[in-house]
């Protein structure tokens, strides 16, 4: 039986990352500034992606992280795996992904990504992998339109769109549609572990996600029992001797 050290991640073009992303991402949509993708590998089989990019907001995220330089981190932009990856590949391919950005990209400090409890999870992968937890907050961004959709309120106010949004809004950034009930979570990787020390908002426990509610978990909100029996296994998969180190 195969397991997580079975997995191999590499550089792979855009257009095959985004092929993957598009039949397997929940949202099925792909990110357009993407910069890097990685692939993940299975019996030479490509199994997994993961996409980065500049943020989408960058000059309200950089601050988050005092005297970062403009090109001194990414956004995890999108990540999908398919069921025929072993048990904690995703974790494990996170781990591989964050060495070679040191590697290969140095002046990279550290990584965004965002966890949506509203339609997907509250994060548990990158908790796994070693994120520090920075926000947990009532979305207000991922809005459903009068045809079902869901888009983040971002894409209404950039590109072709500004003009029209803030005509309708009056300069407004709300965006037009319903908030999707739910919470986002923001978590932080640092690639380089001193930047750390630099953090401008405070971490947060991950107990925090149970203690107000935003608990999900492939798109179903859990419970109390149900947090308390993930974190559970993630205690017991960090003394697994095949976990990912």
């Amino acid at each position: 039986m195969a397991s997580a050290k079975d997995i191999r991640v590499a550089p792979i073009a855009k257009r095959d990352a985004d092929a993957l992303i598009l039949r397997l991402h929940y949202s099925h949509k792909v990110t357009n500034n993407s910069a890097l993708a990685l692939g993940v590998f299975l019996g030479g089989r490509l199994e997994g992606a993961m996409t980065f990019g500049p943020s989408m907001d960058k000059s309200h995220i950089q601050p988050l992280v005092r005297d970062t330089k403009w090109n001194g981190f990414l956004e995890l932009n999108r990540l999908a795996f398919s069921e025929a990856l072993p048990r904690n590949s995703e974790s494990r391919a996170l781990a591989i992904a964050m060495r070679m950005i040191r590697k290969s990209y140095p002046h990279i400090e550290w990584i965004i990504s965002f966890a949506d409890g509203c339609q997907c999870g509250d994060g548990t992968i990158y908790r796994a992998a070693g994120f520090v937890l920075t926000g947990i907050k009532v979305n207000k961004s991922l809005l459903r339109l009068a045809d079902g959709s869901v888009t983040h309120k971002m894409t209404q106010v950039t590109g072709k769109n500004r003009n029209d949004h803030f005509a309708k809004t009056g300069g407004s950034w709300t965006g037009q549609g319903t908030p999707l009930d739910g919470y986002q979570m923001r978590y932080i990787y640092f690639v380089n572990p001193a930047a750390r020390a630099r953090l401008a908002c405070k971490e947060i426990p991950y107990s925090e996600i149970e203690r107000r509610g935003a608990g999900m978990y492939r798109g179903i909100a859990r419970g109390k029992q149900a947090m308390s029996d993930v974190q559970s296994e993630q205690r017991r998969s960090s003394t697994d001797p095949h976990a990912p180190n």
